[in-house]
């Protein structure tokens, strides 16, 4: 009996074979085992783009380019706002920063610009 290989992805130890393909049945990713795998510092970096397609990195400055309600709040983020030193973080609102006369918060990238 040979020994297959782990799953790259989730770990695990019950691989089978399927013609050229390695299989888990855990998470159900295919590979082929010719095929160099990615390295998983490589998967697991995730490039985060402001609106118009440019990657955002921490510290940069970015504008808000619509207003913004606050939630639970009557303030408003208005359109134009500079904000200076992001932080890029994952999950939904994936940049936290600090805006003057607001304080910390969380902006999704979507909705600023780098400047």
């Amino acid at each position: 009996m040979s020994t297959l290989p782990p799953c790259p992805k989730c770990k695990s130890a019950f691989t089978y074979e399927d013609g050229s393909l390695l299989i888990c049945p855990e998470c159900a990713h295919e590979w082929n085992a010719d095929a160099p795998q990615a390295s998983d510092a490589a998967a697991d970096d995730t490039v985060i783009r402001d609106s118009a397609g440019n990657v955002l990195q921490d510290g940069d400055t970015v504008t808000v380019i619509k207003d913004l309600k606050l939630k639970g709040s009557s303030k408003v983020i208005k359109m134009g706002t500079k904000v200076k030193n992001i932080r890029l973080v994952g999950g939904d609102h994936d940049i936290d920063c600090k805006i003057d006369g607001i304080g910390a918060m969380s902006l999704k990238s979507e909705f600023v610009k780098k400047a």
